[in-house]
């Protein structure tokens, strides 16, 4: 699973940089209540690439997992958000982004964990 595993740990670190290219974008989804919203992107930007150049690592590929995990329940209000309140996000009412695929993005979230736990798995 090692092909995966690198590539899933790109497709992290690439992630995590684009909250720094666009971090407008990032913080529209950001619920009201959740404080700080820059610094909380900022945040969550330096912890997707962390835990994507952890899965590059055989030592350190299961760690990036349990990380990475933990940063995908933590940033699932935010995708709970955009769908429930997609009138509320700028950039969804701008895209015209269909309501339906707000809700279909949300199994992702355990479906990208239990990939990583594949990707991960020690053999």
């Amino acid at each position: 699973m090692k092909p995966l595993r690198v590539t899933l740990g790109f497709v992290f670190i690439l992630a995590g940089v684009l909250h720094f290219v666009s971090p407008k974008f990032y913080e529209q989804m950001m619920p009201d209540w959740i404080p700080f919203h820059r610094e909380s992107v900022a945040v969550s930007g330096v912890a997707e690439i962390a835990g994507g150049a952890a899965l590059l690592g055989d030592r350190t590929a299961r760690f990036g997992f349990w990380w990475l995990a933990a940063l995908l329940i933590a940033v699932f209000p935010a995708n709970i958000h955009m769908a429930t309140d997609p009138e509320n996000i700028p950039v969804v009412r701008k895209r015209n982004v269909p309501r339906w695929l707000l809700w279909a993005r949300l199994p992702l979230q355990p479906l990208m964990i239990a990939l990583l736990a594949v990707a991960t798995r020690r053999t």
